[in-house]
C-alpha cells in the first residue's frame, strides 16, 4: 500500500470516528441520565439531515454566501432536532419511565420507524438518495499525490471541536453538573432541588442536536443523505456506545474510533487476503470483531465501575 492511499484511508476513518463517536454520546446521554435505550436516535440523525437539505432548498436563492447558507442550514437542522428531542422526552419517555424498559424500548424503535417511513413516503421522491449541497470549500493541501481536501478537513475539526465543547459543557457547566448529579443519583439530585424534568428535556434537546450535526456531517461528507441512513449510523452508534461502555462519555468516543477503525481495516485486509470478498464486507468485519470484544468485555471498554456516568 502506498503511502498516499494510506493517508486516505486515515483521514477516512477519523472522519467516520468523529461521526460515530458523535452519535454514540448521544446514546450515552439518554441512557446515563435516564437509563433509557432510545432506538430512534438513528432517525433523529436522519430528519435532522433531511431538515437540513430542506432549509437549503428554502434558501438557496436568498443568501449568495454558501457560509451564510451553511449556518442557517445547521441552525434549522439542530432545532428541530433539538424540537423532536423534547417532545419525545415529553411525551414519550417521561410517562414511561416507571414502566418496563421494554417499553420505552419498542416505543422508540416503533417512533424510530414511523419517522423513516413518513420520510420515505410524504419527502418528494422520499425513496431515493438525495444529494447533499456541496457548500464547503472544494480545494485541497497536496501531499504528494494524496490531497487533503478543505472540506474534509473542516468536517473532521468541526466534529472534535464539537466532542470537546460538549465535554466541557458536562463537566464544567452548572447544566453538565446537573446533568450528572441526575445521572449518579436522580433522588438525591431532586432533594439538592434539581429539577428533573428540566435535565431530561435538556439532555433529550441535546442529544437530538448531536445526532442532527452528524447527520449533516454525513451528508457534507458523502453529499448525500437517503432515507435509511439513520439506521446503519444508529445501530453502529449504539455499538460504539455499548463497547466503549455504556453510559460513559470517554467510552462513546473510544467506541466510536475504534468501530471506525475496524471499518478501515476490514477495508484494506479482506480483499488482500480472500480476493473474493469485497471491502464493502467491512461492515460484517467491523461488527464481528465488536461482538468478541463484547463477550470478552460485557461492560464494556471503560466499564461503569472505574469511572462516573456521562
Amino acid at each position: 500500500m502506498s503511502f498516499d492511499i494510506f493517508l486516505q484511508y486515515l483521514l477516512n476513518g477519523l472522519m467516520l470516528g468523529v461521526i460515530y463517536a458523535i452519535v454514540a454520546v448521544g446514546f450515552t446521554l439518554y441512557f446515563g441520565v435516564l437509563d433509557v435505550i432510545k432506538f430512534s436516535h438513528g432517525d433523529i440523525l436522519m430528519v435532522g439531515a433531511f431538515a437540513g437539505l430542506t432549509a437549503y432548498i428554502g434558501i438557496a436563492g436568498t443568501f449568495d454566501s454558501p457560509w451564510l447558507q451553511l449556518l442557517v442550514l445547521v441552525l434549522i437542522s439542530l432545532s428541530v432536532a433539538a424540537f423532536l428531542g423534547a417532545v419525545i422526552a415529553r411525551y414519550l419517555i417521561l410517562p414511561l419511565q416507571k414502566a418496563p424498559p421494554i417499553n420505552t424500548l419498542l416505543v422508540t424503535l416503533m417512533l424510530g420507524l414511523a419517522l423513516r417511513e413518513a420520510v420515505r413516503l410524504f419527502y418528494p421522491n422520499g425513496s431515493n438518495p438525495k444529494p447533499f449541497p456541496r457548500l464547503l470549500p472544494s480545494d485541497g493541501i497536496a501531499l504528494g499525490e494524496f490531497t487533503l481536501r478543505s472540506d474534509s478537513l473542516i468536517l473532521l475539526l468541526t466534529g472534535i471541536i464539537c466532542i470537546v465543547a460538549v465535554q466541557r459543557l458536562i463537566t464544567r457547566s452548572k447544566i453538565g453538573l446537573a446533568i450528572r448529579a441526575v445521572a449518579q443519583d436522580s433522588e438525591t439530585a431532586r432533594i439538592m432541588g434539581i429539577n428533573f424534568r428540566q435535565i431530561v428535556l435538556i439532555t433529550f434537546m441535546l442529544g437530538s442536536a448531536l445526532a442532527a450535526l452528524a447527520g449533516l456531517m454525513n451528508g457534507l461528507y458523502y453529499n448525500e443523505v437517503n432515507f435509511s441512513m439513520g439506521l446503519l449510523l444508529g445501530v453502529i452508534g449504539f455499538s460504539a456506545a455499548v463497547v466503549g461502555g455504556l453510559g460513559n462519555f470517554y467510552g462513546a468516543i473510544v467506541g466510536g474510533f475504534l468501530f471506525a477503525a475496524l471499518q478501515t481495516i476490514g477495508a484494506v485486509l479482506l480483499p488482500a487476503i480472500l480476493p473474493d470478498v469485497p471491502s464493502a464486507y467491512k461492515d460484517v468485519f467491523a461488527f464481528t470483531v465488536i461482538i468478541i470484544i463484547m463477550g470478552l468485555k460485557p461492560t464494556g471498554l471503560i466499564s461503569e465501575k472505574s469511572s462516573e456516568r456521562v
